[in-house]
């Protein structure tokens, strides 16, 4: 009994191994690119908010489903929990306790995210072509596709303009949707170690520790390169 209890243990605490599974990416210096992306957060969830056009070119479905909105906010989650209408103490310990079916979320963003999301804490990166591509293929990895590689679609979402998708991989207390935006970090090439970042504060205390230690480099080097996390436009940085 012991032995199955430590190997449920072992197990657990090597979750970053769980699916959706970060993308590999060939790590790069901090410097900003031109690929304007966010990171939000609403509370105890976060998620990414990137423009439209290569991710619907990527799952067509998308395209069909939003048409022409110049951004998509994508979060992952538990399957009863994100859909519930309503929270029960039942349904989080489930989500919590027990590994759960996942689900994406998707949200027609008609402007950016820091002027939508007003309401939320919002951080913008600015990422490099190949940042950008790697991150945008963890996101479309985190999608569960059939036979013929098609996405499905389940019920509408819970605010805005917004669908769930059946997602790829199962939720449990190791493996939580801000776990999620950890991989899709790591996946862009950010120094970040999924592993314990379960909740949305320590996504967003990363980001911010992330910036000031950029932020502190640069202002010792007057010649120092863009940082990811910037002020200005995506489209001002210099590569």
């Amino acid at each position: 009994m012991k032995v199955k209890l430590l190997i449920i243990i072992l197990s657990l605490l090597t979750a970053c191994s769980s699916k959706p599974y970060v993308v590999n990416h060939i790590e790069m210096p901090a410097v900003a690119g031109q690929e304007e992306i966010y990171i939000v957060s609403h509370g105890w969830h976060t998620g990414f908010v990137v423009p439209a056009q290569k991710i619907q070119n990527q799952l067509p479905e998308l395209r069909k489903r939003f048409g022409d909105v110049p951004y998509i906010e994508f979060g992952w989650g538990d399957k009863d929990f994100y859909q519930a209408k309503e929270i029960t103490t039942g349904l989080t310990l489930k989500a919590v306790l027990w590994p759960t079916e996942s689900v994406i979320h998707a949200v027609a963003v008609p402007k950016k995210a820091d002027k939508y999301f007003a309401n939320s804490t919002v951080e913008k990166l600015c990422l490099s072509g190949r940042e950008y591509t790697s991150l945008l293929r963890f996101i479309s990895e985190s999608f569960y596709k059939d036979e013929q590689g098609e996405i499905l679609v389940l019920e509408s979402g819970i605010y805005g303009n917004s669908q769930f998708y059946e997602g790829l991989g199962s939720f449990y207390f190791m493996n939580t949707c801000n776990k999620w935006t950890a991989k899709g970090l790591k996946s862009a090439g950010m120094d970040i170690s999924p592993t314990f970042k379960l909740t949305a504060d320590s996504i967003m205390d990363y980001l911010n520790e992330y910036r000031q230690g950029l932020e502190m480099d640069s202002s010792e080097h007057s010649n120092a390169v863009p940082l990811r996390i910037v002020p200005y436009e995506c489209s001002e940085a210099k590569r």
